[in-house]
């Protein structure tokens, strides 16, 4: 797409990524390659110098690859994106880039269960710490776990699965003054309902298996930066972005890359050294269905505050949360940051955790799976699921209620999705 064009979100969505030259493909081709060819020995010296682009091993980078990358880079409002083989790889990366041994993040405890393990316990055991903090506090008590040491702020746009939305100017002031930079994870929202960019992020990243895939047929993660933190006037708390790195020579980051000096060194430092690329099959996967992004969100949303209103009047129904549903404490900071409400929403039926798996086990068009956002309505018991590592006293930090039933509304006729709740309330 010509650059100096000034693209609404729904073009870029369709034709970002890749403009064909004359004769070329119309859709991006899929390079099911590990390698590439060059014809000099020194034009491929200079590609592991970094001292010209290009591709030499899929480990790396791919040219079905990069057309995802360069479309969710401009679909996020980043310099650059790096796209990673699931969800959890994408929070890894963003990590080991940040952060070695000794070092400390501070984190919204609400953040997906898994997210919470990687950080509590496998990175605890890699000697980098974390602090989870009530995203609901004050800006002083979040301010009270930042350490010296602290190289990362990390939150959730919109809470999986507790569906809370972020307060992005407490979260953006505190990481501010602590002069580290602020990553959201911006999965349930996708950059068509939320633009943490926006609002004072610096790193955005996803799991691409979700909305951005939105099918439930591709394994993917994505980190984008916005390439705005200044690493060169923090190089004593940033030694590895800024000091010469010995296995390019010498090579600084900051001094050679500037602003693009993040996410250089998440692909040619974390990604050649841990191995979690993207396939180009999925990658080519997700870049389709992302050029139906914005239709699917606004359904996907209209379907979660339709049944959220239906349940939230139901007499069997103790509680529903969803951020766009009126009355919800969530709702007026939802309308400041998100377009729309996103389609997952939770709910406690009367009777606990005996009555919601009563429930789930009476629905008939919304499936049991563990997983979320996609074209299909599907629910969820995180209690007994996704977040049964986590201790009792843990899931309730996290938000996760006994009864607590995480549903991802679907594309289907919301009269039929109703239709089934409403069945399966009746049997409670």
């Amino acid at each position: 797409m010509e650059k100096d064009r000034n693209y609404k979100f729904e073009t870029i969505a369709v034709q970002g990524g890749w403009e064909p030259e004359n004769g070329d493909p119309r859709v991006a081709p899929i390079s099911m390659s590990t390698t590439f060819k060059y014809d000099t020995a020194d034009s491929l010296a200079d590609l592991f110098d970094l001292k010209a682009a290009g591709h030499f091993y899929t480990r790396l980078s791919n040219p079905t690859t990069e057309v995802l990358e360069k479309k969710f880079a401009d679909l996020e409002g980043g310099v650059g994106a790096v796209a990673t083989s699931s969800g959890q790889a994408a929070t890894t990366m963003l990590v080991l880039n940040l952060c070695s041994a000794g070092d400390h993040i501070v984190s919204s405890s609400t953040i997906y269960g898994g997210s919470t393990n990687l950080l509590g316990h496998s990175f605890k055991k890699l000697g980098i710490e974390v602090t989870f903090v009530d995203q609901e506090a004050p800006v002083e008590e979040i301010e009270k776990a930042i350490r010296p040491n602290t190289k990362l702020l990390l939150a959730e746009s919109l809470s999986n699965p507790g569906v809370k939305v972020l307060d992005f100017d407490k979260f953006a002031e505190v990481a501010r003054k602590a002069e580290i930079p602020f990553a959201v994870d911006n999965t349930f929202p996708t950059p068509y309902l939320c633009r943490p960019f926006d609002w004072g992020a610096n790193i955005v990243i996803h799991s691409l298996s979700k909305y951005a895939d939105g099918h439930a047929c591709s394994l993917g993660g994505i980190v984008v930066d916005k390439g705005d933190f200044d690493y060169a006037s923090h190089a004593d708390k940033f030694p590895d972005l800024y000091q010469p790195d010995e296995s390019y020579h010498g090579m600084s980051y900051v001094k050679t890359f500037g602003n693009l000096a993040f996410i250089t060194k998440a692909r040619t430092h974390v990604m050649r050294d841990f191995g979690m690329m993207i396939s180009p099959m999925n990658a080519w996967l997700t870049n389709m269905n992302l050029e139906t992004l914005p239709l699917r969100m606004d359904r996907h949303s209209s379907n979660a505050e339709a049944l959220a209103e239906f349940l939230s009047g139901h007499p069997k129904v103790a509680w529903t949360n969803y951020p766009y549903l009126k009355g919800s404490p969530q709702f007026s900071r939802a309308k400041r940051y998100l377009k729309a409400g996103s389609g997952v929403l939770t709910f406690g039926p009367r009777g606990g955790r005996q009555a919601a798996e009563k429930l789930m086990n009476s629905l008939k068009l919304a499936k049991i799976v563990t997983h979320v956002a996609d074209s299909r309505t599907c629910v969820l018991h995180p209690a007994s699921t996704t977040h049964r590592q986590l201790s009792d006293e843990e899931q309730i930090e996290t938000g996760i209620l006994p009864e607590l039933i995480r549903v991802s509304t679907g594309l289907e006729n919301i009269d039929d999705i109703i239709a089934d709740f409403d069945s399966a309330l009746s049997a409670i």
